[in-house]
């Protein structure tokens, strides 16, 4: 039997969590190598515990790929409308995180994932879905825009604003303008 055949895409529930943060913190190895400066691996226990605590949300859900009691990979996806007046009012299924494990990958398990994500976004009036991912993750831009038909629609410019070396200033400081 095909194992991909055999996969599950489901609302995940609390018991999922480690496996959830197993795929969760391979991702996050992933992106501290693209960009360290900005991407960090944080504790696997914190990360379990903020998915064990998932409750359903009306407006957000996590998705897990399950392969017979093994989590393979999982999408979290909300309900957004855009804060820019200039936008047309409009609701977005905005995909915040998607990842499988590296052993799992190029499978058809992460276009199972998405696909799930926009059909529960689409089922909840959304006109759009949205997502990011790092400009230098080249794999992923080909992913999102070559197989499953996203486009690029805006970017994201950054500039560090502090030293890194320099401790960041006391937050009650005040600013006028």
């Amino acid at each position: 039997m095909n194992e991909i055949a055999a996969i599950t895409i489901r609302p995940a529930i609390s018991d999922d969590a480690d496996g959830i943060a197993r795929v969760f913190i391979e991702s996050a190895e992933h992106h501290a190598r693209l960009d360290p400066e900005r991407y960090f691996v944080p504790a696997l226990d914190a990360i379990s515990a903020r998915y064990r605590q998932c409750e359903r949300q009306r407006d957000a859900i996590t998705l897990v790929a399950d392969l017979r009691g093994e989590i393979l990979g999982f999408v979290d996806a909300r309900l957004v409308r855009s804060p820019d007046a200039m936008h047309r009012d409009m609701i977005y299924c905005h995909v915040s995180e998607i990842a499988v494990s590296s052993r799992n990958q190029s499978q058809g398990i992460g276009k199972k994932l998405l696909g799930a994500a926009q059909e529960w976004g689409r089922e909840r009036g959304a006109e759009f879905s949205s997502l990011e991912y790092h400009a230098a993750n080249v794999r992923a831009a080909s992913f999102y825009q070559e197989r499953m038909g996203y486009r690029v629609a805006s970017i994201t410019a950054i500039k560090r604003l502090q030293n890194p070396a320099r401790p960041p200033r006391d937050p009650g400081f005040n600013v006028s303008f």
